[in-house]
């Protein structure tokens, strides 16, 4: 009944959301609601929605305070330098552009932050992309698939569960996967290219590399650049380094930010309401999200999820389990978080693995190869993908039906690749 009830859940969501039926929002916060109380829950929901709401509070106030740390600094003029140096490089090559991004998220992913990853990559490259009137789409998605295929690496969330579920060095696990991981990064610079080659075709002729130049306003801050600067850079250190939560770091950075380049509290609440209307906007998608993380873990439909997913495999499935992850683990995102996925079906899996004869250890790989790697920027149950859409400014169900074909390519592709090099066996 649970494990009905969750795949009804999620596949009425991702329906609602994919065919733009209803907002995130209210598909988020009614779907699980209605499941739930069909499964004959009542008033515990409302235990279970809090703690939802609570696990993805930090979430939600980093994005506040990120998105308006950021804002201010763009008011100010910090990033045109920056913009103007891309577009140099680049020579207003869309391809070029796009390729840049993906390399940079790729470089800030080595910290195994998807949420660090968005809030440098995305403001970075924004303003450029919106320069060559490049789709926002098409940042999401490529620095999403960069991001994704980046987080197999040993100190990602996914694989450090994957080897601490198998009870296995995190060493053993990876190691056999360095190659298929390198192809998948160079499949993503690929992609990107091709992305940005369609970008050419479409963006309007007759633009300026100087053309930033020319709409300088009141809010610029030109004589702060370089304090600016070493905002950002010290900002990002400490994100990476650890040292403070990522919602701390983001409150003190934003309110050192508009208090040195706005000292006025007239301007002040001026640059907050500029960029009042997509804080607001999308952190009620990722306070939605907590609803349905929150009922989908405590009224134990993921958990019911999982077993089912185990109980039913065939044996002519089963002397091929670890492709048949490989193959699926890309979607599961959809399906599964990461605890859930890593420490609950994953053993049971490799067990089964053991019962036809196969390496429990390749049950490990096949799923890196996409469960919550290339899959967690568009899967509706972590707030990385909210973060992402919100910073690039582009609704979920976009995101989804232009990354997701990009994402199992790349997965498919590690696959094939990890077969080729015995990483995994048939």
């Amino acid at each position: 009944m649970l494990a009905s009830l969750g795949l009804i859940t999620i596949v009425v969501l991702l329906f609602l959301v994919m065919t733009k039926r209803t907002s995130p929002t209210v598909a988020m916060i009614l779907v699980p609601i209605l499941t739930a109380f069909i499964g004959g829950f009542r008033l515990e929901m409302l235990d279970f929605i809090t703690q939802g709401i609570l696990s993805i509070a930090p979430t939600g106030v980093m994005f506040i305070f990120a998105i308006l740390f950021f804002g201010v600094l763009m008011d100010a003029g910090t990033f045109k330098p920056m913009i103007r140096g891309i577009l140099k490089l680049a020579g207003n090559d869309p391809a070029k552009v796009a390729v840049g991004s993906a390399i940079l998220a790729m470089i800030v992913h080595l910290d195994g932050s998807g949420a660090s990853t968005f809030l440098i990559a995305v403001p970075a490259f924004l303003p450029v992309y919106d320069q060559l009137q490049m789709k926002r789409t098409t940042l999401a998605c490529i620095v999403a698939l960069a991001a994704g295929t980046m987080n197999i690496l040993p100190w990602g969330g996914p694989t450090i569960r994957a080897a601490a579920a198998l009870e296995v060095p995190v060493t053993d696990l990876f190691n056999p996967m360095l190659v298929p991981v390198v192809v998948g990064l160079i499949s993503v610079i690929l992609i990107a290219y091709i992305l940005g080659k369609k970008e050419r075709v479409t963006r309007s002729p007759g633009l300026e590399q100087n053309s930033l130049e020319e709409d300088s306003n009141e809010w610029e801050r030109p004589r702060l650049f370089w304090f600016n600067i070493l905002m950002i850079f010290l900002t990002v250190a400490v994100l990476v380094s650890g040292m403070a939560p990522p919602h701390l770091i983001f409150m003190i950075a934003f309110a050192t930010a508009i208090s040195i380049n706005y000292p006025k509290v007239k301007d002040q609440a001026s640059r907050i309401n500029a960029h009042a209307q997509s804080v607001v906007l999308m952190v009620s998608i990722l306070f939605a999200a907590g609803c349905l993380i929150g009922i989908m873990k405590g009224s134990g439909m993921i958990e019911a999820m999982a077993e089912a997913a185990v109980v039913r495999i065939p044996d002519r499935v089963g002397n091929h389990l670890p492709l048949v992850v490989g193959l699926a683990a890309m979607p599961a995102s959809l399906l599964f978080d990461p605890d859930s996925f890593y420490f609950g079906i994953v053993p049971i899996l490799s067990t089964t693995a053991v019962h036809f004869g196969g390496d429990p250890i390749e049950i490990g790989r096949a799923a890196i190869m996409g469960q919550m790697t290339t899959g967690f920027p568009v899967s509706p149950l972590t707030g990385a993908t909210f973060l992402l859409i919100g910073l690039a400014g582009v609704d979920l169900g976009t995101h989804q039906r232009k990354t997701i074909p990009y994402a199992f390519l790349v997965s498919i592709i590690i696959l094939i690749t990890s077969l080729l090099v015995g990483a995994i066996t048939l």
